[in-house]
């Protein structure tokens, strides 16, 4: 089995979410799933996208339930994957200027926290 770990066995993942914001608890609920994201690390791209660096592709699935078992009742969600080597091709454009997608971080997890 290939071990080594490479710009496609390194993995992203992102959140992207459209949730209902019309009443007082709706905004809560709304607020408490962004809070939720923010706290497993996830870092926001937009008001609603964000997004997370992974590691290896094994990682993936077990970050995806928990995110899974967040997702609130109402509005939509989607969660898509891709590559460390497909995140290195994302073009960010913010105010008509070509800015680079976040780097890998600069160090590894060594130890996850103790609820995993």
């Amino acid at each position: 089995m290939e071990t080594t770990l490479n710009g496609y066995r390194l993995m992203w993942i992102m959140v992207m979410f459209d949730l209902p914001v019309v009443d007082a608890g709706e905004r809560r609920i709304a607020t408490k799933f962004r809070d939720f994201l923010e706290k497993e690390g996830f870092g926001m791209c937009q008001f609603s996208v964000y997004a997370k660096y992974c590691g290896p592709r094994e990682k993936l699935e077990s970050l995806f339930q928990k995110v899974n078992a967040h997702i609130p009742e109402k509005g939509k969600v989607n969660i898509i994957t891709f590559t460390d080597k497909q995140f290195g091709n994302i073009q960010i454009m913010e105010n008509n200027r070509r800015r680079n997608p976040k780097e890998n971080p600069d160090q590894l997890l060594i130890f996850e926290d103790a609820e995993e």
